[in-house]
């Protein structure tokens, strides 16, 4: 008979009893505290993710969430389309695939690409589970933990979720309202080097930034090209929002100034629907070896029915002209956006985007955007305070508003709610020289991105 006392079951349930960790093993709220990974410890849960649970009904106007306006889409059609393809095709696409992605498919994807002037081979196109497994994969092939990656200040929270998580050091460097600024980075990079930092990767929005609203501009482009490559640093340029412009054609993508140096991301999520979870990386022939593989153990292989039903759509909806529809609606969201911002809130300053569907705001000086969040909830009217947005805590002044989902009334009401916080809180910075936020969390931020937050 074995000695109840040596049984690790028993250990844990008599440590659990007194309430106090057991080597090895954890606490009592959670009994494998001590078995988890080190890189687990940068993976922290959202402070105000509960208040995006509120958010998230009905009477709330949320300028939070970047949810594509889906209700544009010819569903009906889509909805033919599908039940089509499963009763013709049913075998392929609920069967497993290639784990780089159907190469038809990948040659759809490359006619997508062409519109931002790239040029490539379907050999070089990875599909993924949306952009967001894309970022994971190349972070996990070329990151170590310590060292750096260097993102535009402020970056996208998703990434920098994913950077946390493998333990990178996100350093960041400015942009204006034409993107990133190559004297900033060459600035950047110059300091980096001089300390003896590995530099991996420069994490960059180029289009129509998430959450800057901003967009590189043409001029900059090689410039920025130029020096990641003179100082020996790969390119990763996330691209989700690049046909999405208002006003104008796309810009030439990074990529089309040094193949070898840019890993290109796309996805679907916001030019069809997020739904599919359908992305892709396309990068220099070595590196989309490596991803392949990585992608392998992750999850074998990208969905086929994802796959061949964005396939299909491409080849018989005009999926161009579903982008200009989207074109449409998001430049009249804008529209309202820009002007309800005006009538209501002139205290404040924000970014004025040529497309996407985001603009950033900052507050008059002494607010604080993430203490007024709870305030600004029971208003009944929700944004993502900036600080969600940075590495290092930056960011308490500035807030992200969304004008792509809500309707160009509800934005004008979300934005005259979001006013009367700002004014209230303006006035108790004039009587007590403090915000009067509640609930505030130590200035630490965003952690991880909320379903609504992307």
């Amino acid at each position: 008979m074995n000695d109840p006392s040596q049984d690790p079951r028993s250990v844990s349930a008599a440590a659990a009893a007194e309430d106090v960790p057991t080597p090895g093993r954890g606490t009592r709220l959670d009994p494998w505290l001590g078995h988890y990974a080190e890189r687990t410890h940068g993976m922290k849960a959202s402070e105000i993710r509960a208040l995006f649970a509120v958010a998230n009904r009905p009477e709330v106007v949320s300028l939070a969430g970047g949810m594509p306006f889906l209700a544009g889409l010819p569903l009906e059609t889509i909805s033919q389309v599908t039940a089509k393809l499963l009763s013709e095709r049913g075998a392929v696409a609920l069967q497993y695939g290639s784990g780089q992605g159907e190469e038809a498919f990948r040659e759809q994807i490359l006619e997508v690409m062409r519109a931002e002037h790239i040029r490539a081979h379907s050999d070089d196109v990875v599909v993924t589970t949306g952009s967001q497994q894309a970022l994971d994969l190349v972070t996990r092939i070329f990151v170590n933990p310590g060292d750096v990656i260097v993102a535009e200040a402020p970056s996208y929270v998703g990434a920098l979720g994913v950077f946390r998580a493998y333990q990178a050091d996100v350093v960041h460097t400015p942009m204006d309202a034409d993107g990133l600024v190559p004297e900033a980075l060459e600035e950047t990079l110059a300091d980096l080097a001089a300390q003896g930092r590995t530099v991996k990767l420069l994490y960059t929005v180029p289009n129509f930034h998430n959450p800057g609203g901003v967009t590189l501009s043409r001029e900059r482009r090689p410039q920025i090209v130029e020096i990641a490559q003179r100082y020996g640093v790969l390119i990763l340029e996330d691209n989700p929002y690049g046909l999405l412009g208002f006003d104008e054609d796309p810009l030439p993508a990074l990529h089309t100034y040094a193949p070898e140096s840019v890993i290109y991301l796309g996805s679907f999520s916001k030019t069809f629907a997020p739904g599919y979870r359908v992305g892709w990386a396309l990068a220099p022939h070595a590196v989309r070896e490596r991803l392949v593989l990585a992608a392998e153990s992750a999850i074998l292989c990208p969905s086929m029915m994802s796959q061949l039903s964005i396939s299909t759509y491409l080849s018989t909806c005009d999926w161009r002209g579903q982008i200009k529809t989207f074109r449409e609606v998001y430049r009249e969201r804008r529209d309202a956006m820009m002007d309800a911002l005006g009538e209501s809130l002139p205290s404040a300053s924000w970014t004025e985007p040529r497309g996407g569907f985001y603009t950033w705001v900052q507050m008059p000086e002494g607010l604080d955007a993430q203490d007024m969040l709870p305030r600004a909830v029971t208003e009944l009217v929700a944004y993502v305070p900036g600080t969600a947005f940075y590495a290092d805590g930056q960011g308490k002044e500035f807030m992200r508003l969304s004008y792509c989902y809500p309707t160009p009334e509800r934005i004008r009401e979300g934005v005259r709610r979001l006013s009367t916080v700002v004014n209230n809180e303006l006035e108790l910075v004039r009587m007590f020289g403090t915000s009067g936020g509640i609930g505030a969390a130590g200035g630490a931020g965003i952690d991880a991105p909320g379903p609504d937050q992307t």
